[in-house]
């Protein structure tokens, strides 16, 4: 078999007739419109409400090229909950906006902050894993992914008031649970202790319980790891065990401070 004919039998076995560069740029429009980013093409009632429609009919087409003939397409179940995810996402920019002192106002966060832009496009997208979409959620994350370097997997359950510090090189697992008003910095990994296929259909990531604080370059793994509310991780740590609430968790390493250029040491010139 050629080249070409390789190619074409991978077109004509395509499970799915989805346009990745479409779904991507329904998602980065979306968040522009939610977040009064196309304030002039909305200033006015109706024009918001033209625009809502459009983006019901255009998700419509989407989510079309991902079911079967036999499926029901409906988009209104995925709009209805809109003002939930809304009323979430709020929270998430004000609690971010009140815990970081580099933060001048809320839109501020919203505008530019690529942590909130991560959260936002993970609460639209678990909306749609949950009622069980295939595809377009990973597509709209790892959209996130590549402009954030933030990978949040869209079966993660996360609660409000969630803070994504700097945020690159976070990776949070799909079966992650995480609670309220915790923060997580830049580099934490909440992953699984295995990832063979035969652990697919059970709970591989740790469970993140309310108001808990992670630093930078933290690793927390496995399924039946539960870090206690109001619990401190710090930097570096290495965590396969659940922790207590109330804890204050930390790597203690050591650091050797070193003249560069000890007084009792000859500089050798050589010419």
């Amino acid at each position: 078999m050629t080249f070409t004919e390789q190619l074409h039998l991978g077109y004509q076995n395509r499970k799915f007739d989805i346009d990745k560069r479409k779904t991507e740029d329904f998602i980065d429009r979306l968040f522009r419109f939610i977040f009064f980013l196309e304030y002039q093409r909305c200033s006015e009632i109706e024009l918001i409400e033209k625009r809502l429609s459009d983006f019901k009919a255009e998700f419509t087409e989407i989510l079309a090229t991902v079911k079967t003939e036999n499926e029901k397409v409906e988009s209104d179940v995925f709009f209805e909950k809109f003002p939930e995810i809304y009323r979430a996402l709020q929270n998430d920019a004000q609690y971010i906006f009140e815990n970081d002192p580099a933060a001048q106002s809320v839109e501020e966060v919203v505008f530019s902050y690529p942590g909130f832009f991560a959260i936002a496009v993970y609460r639209l997208s678990h909306e749609l894993f949950k009622n069980k979409i295939p595809l377009i959620p990973r597509i709209w994350t790892e959209y996130a992914h590549s402009k954030t370097g933030i990978d949040i997997h869209p079966g993660a359950v996360i609660g409000e008031n969630f803070f994504i510090d700097h945020g690159t090189g976070i990776v949070i697992g799909e079966t992650t649970v995480i609670g309220r008003k915790v923060k997580i910095y830049q580099g934490v990994t909440l992953g699984a202790l295995s990832v063979t296929k035969d652990l697919q259909d059970q709970k591989r990531h740790p469970t993140i319980e309310d108001r808990v604080v992670i630093y930078a370059n933290a690793t927390i793994l496995g399924g039946e790891t539960i870090i206690g509310e109001n619990s401190l991780i710090g930097g570096n740590v290495w965590i396969t065990e659940s922790v207590a609430p109330n804890s204050v968790v930390f790597h203690k390493g050591q650091v050797t401070v070193k003249n560069k250029f000890p007084g009792n040491e000859p500089i050798n010139f050589i010419i």
